[in-house]
């Protein structure tokens, strides 16, 4: 056989993944970067997110919930207390996928607006959310943007099997611990019901409003710090099941998340997450007052405020800036804008006044 039929063989045989009837090889350098993190991927890949929007998904972190699927392939995820001190991701997707994600939990109305800031319609997957009237009423402030029944992802709007229980994923849980989807589920029924891809109805792009953060690449080893361990919580009284800490890898120069003292893994790798960044930003909390029994939060995640930025092994003093809801969460130190190292960016959302040990 010829070296060029030998060749022809190869590429046949790389993966490939069909999008929208093409067949892209999944393989090759990784010289494109994210849209919202940086990273870098394959022009196979960047093929497959230039067609669609960014993802957010509501994640469970109650006990009952663990180890959660998928969390590790969302591009940033944002962490906050939904009630009782049990707190809840706004896992954002993009430029990856995951066949399974889930515990797929309700609405509220801080992460919608942390949403808000990627770029125009950013798709949002729920189930249901908090209604009480009052100024925690997610699923009225969803209906009042525009975004009901259009790129708004709520699992009683959306038929199964986009959305579907499984009771055997996570053993003996309650069935509020048991509702899973999948990215590309999601994506495609937006597609298809929603008429939205990387463009509207109108054909208007998402990103034409989506303002970037920056980035930049690795450090050289030698250049990298040596604050290894991040530790914190939320509610003092739940910190037993909810303290977080990351733990700094200097060869690799990611952190590794435990939760409630346990290493946090994904079910679908069975490894413990991983992220390039991690961001924590001190957000004045309220009570809601709105009557419900719960007791429905409310977090001041427009306007600005101080936080701490962990990379590269280096602990910096931040200010953090969002200034509309429709503005993208910027970090800065001495008035210049950070470069993020490039990678997966997990945003600590803490009570004002709380204490971070490192």
């Amino acid at each position: 056989m010829s070296k060029g039929k030998i060749n022809f063989l190869a590429a046949y045989n790389k993966p490939k993944i069909a999008q929208n009837g093409v067949e892209v090889i999944d393989e090759g350098p990784k010289t494109q970067p994210c849209p919202l993190n940086g990273a870098f991927y394959t022009k196979g890949q960047e093929k497959r997110w230039e067609q669609r929007r960014p993802l957010g998904i509501a994640i469970e972190n109650h006990l009952d919930s663990r180890p959660q699927s998928g969390l590790q392939n969302a591009d940033v995820i944002y962490e906050a207390v939904a009630e009782g001190g049990i707190t809840r991701f706004l896992a954002i997707y993009l430029c990856e996928d995951t066949a399974i994600v889930g515990p797929v939990r309700s609405a509220r109305i801080y992460f919608l607006k942390l949403l808000q800031g990627y770029g125009a319609y950013p798709l949002y997957a729920h189930v249901g959310g908090a209604n009480t009237p009052g100024p925690a009423d997610a699923l009225g402030e969803i209906v009042d943007i525009g975004w009901n029944l259009y790129n708004d992802l709520n699992q009683f709007a959306v038929p199964f099997p986009t959305f579907y229980r499984d009771y055997e994923r996570l053993p003996n849980r309650v069935t509020e611990h048991t509702m899973y989807s999948g990215t590309d589920k999601l994506w495609s029924f937006a597609a298809k019901n929603r008429d939205l891809t990387d463009v509207d109805e109108d054909g208007n792009k998402w990103s034409e409003e989506f303002t970037q953060r920056k980035f930049k690449k690795d450090p050289k080893a030698s250049d990298r710090g040596s604050v290894n361990t991040i530790t914190f919580g939320f509610w003092d009284q739940f910190s037993k099941n909810y303290s977080v800490t990351w733990k700094y890898n200097k060869e690799s120069n990611n952190y590794k998340r435990e939760n409630g003292g346990s290493p946090h893994t994904d079910l679908n790798t069975k490894k413990q997450l991983e992220f390039k960044s991690v961001i924590v930003v001190f957000v004045d909390e309220s009570p809601a007052n709105d009557g419900y029994p719960g007791g429905h939060l409310l977090y001041d995640v427009v306007g600005d405020g101080d936080g701490i930025l962990f990379q590269d092994g280096k602990a910096s003093e931040i200010t953090w800036e969002k200034n509309d809801e429709e503005d993208t969460m910027l970090f800065f130190v001495d008035g210049d804008e950070v470069e993020l190292t490039a990678g997966k960016i997990f945003v600590e959302i803490l009570p004002t006044g709380n204490k971070v040990e490192y």
